[in-house]
């Protein structure tokens, strides 16, 4: 059976995993575009791993369906398999190994040929900034350098899909850089990424669209700045006066709402309708005579609009994992 071209990589549809009693996908529906960076946003515990993993046909879901590359993970999982690049959140190479007898392991592990492996195996070393370290066993390589290689793994075979689970936790500045730029370049062939992550940082920079997940259901989906929108969050800005403004200084300017007063009543918070709004706000409380020490402008972001959508912060100290 060949899979028709279409322009969705990926779709997951109403996918449910209970462990027991407990319900860790409840009913996750989403797609991805070729050459789309997804990324799957998450507390520890909200199900993106498991997602990850069925999608990747390690794990088989209670109920639902996946499609990748036109093809169904129940009737030709084998079909799926051979157009994934996996990354896990555990490093999973071989110690022993050199970096480049690992991806070269890997890449004979996909159908290729020995002298087009070490080509392939060569190249994605280079795009990992590991060229200089082919040689090197892999139990001598630092952290970061063994994340860049685990990608490295999961791209050797150039894979239609990606699925990265995590792949940046513990890694140096370098490395992150490293991995983010090898991600987007991946994405520029053509090729997709699900990108599973509770860094907002990385999403905001990376990602052409993402699903906030939360207690196993997709709470949301759509560009950062659909979502930011979506939480229905205005610009912010604090005021701090050497004495107490007086009451009503900033009243009648459209947009701006003082929220709830701080513990010092020298310091004003505000909700103002446009970040431009800042400087007309400082005039109005000089010609009211009240003198500003200094003042912060907060743009709302995607935590906030995690926070706003799901009621609590992304790292969530009573989340588990899964």
């Amino acid at each position: 059976m060949t899979a028709e071209p279409s322009e969705i990589a990926v779709e997951a549809y109403n996918l449910r995993k209970n462990y027991g009693s407990r319900v860790v996908l409840d009913g996750v529906s989403f797609s991805a575009r070729r050459g789309e960076i997804v990324g799957l946003l998450g507390p520890n515990g909200a199900g993106k791993t498991t997602t990850v993993s069925i999608l990747a046909t390690l794990l088989s879901q209670d109920a639902g369906e996946v499609r990748i590359g036109g093809f169904d993970s129940r009737t030709n999982p084998d079909g799926i398999r051979q157009r994934l690049g996996f990354v896990p959140q555990t490093i999973a190479l071989y110690p022993s190994l050199t970096a480049r007898e690992n991806l070269e392991l890997f890449a004979r592990l996909h159908g290729i040929g020995k002298r087009q492996a070490r080509i392939k195996a060569m190249r994605v070393l280079e795009q990992a900034g590991l060229s200089e370290r082919a040689r090197d066993a892999v139990r001598v390589l630092s952290g970061g350098m063994k994340r860049r290689l685990n990608l490295a793994c999961g791209l050797v075979h150039d894979p239609e899909v990606i699925l990265l689970d995590e792949p940046t936790v513990g890694v140096d500045p370098q490395s992150r850089e490293n991995i983010i730029d090898t991600i987007r370049a991946f994405a520029r062939r053509g090729a997709t990424a699900i990108y599973s992550t509770h860094y907002m940082e990385e999403v905001e920079r990376l990602c052409d669209r993402v699903l906030l997940i939360d207690h196993g259901r997709i709470i949301a989906q759509g560009t950062v700045a659909e979502l930011i929108a979506l939480g229905g969050r205005h610009p912010r800005m604090e005021i701090a006066f050497r004495e107490p403004a007086r009451a009503g200084w900033c009243a009648g300017i459209e947009g701006v709402k003082e929220l709830a007063q701080a513990a010092d009543d020298r310091r004003v918070n505000l909700e103002i309708g446009n970040p431009a709004q800042a400087g007309e706000l400082l005039e109005r409380a000089r010609t009211a005579g009240a003198e500003v020490l200094e003042f912060s402008l907060h743009s709302p972001n995607l935590s906030d609009a995690f926070i706003a959508l799901t009621g609590h912060a992304l790292r969530d100290p009573s989340a588990g994992a899964a």
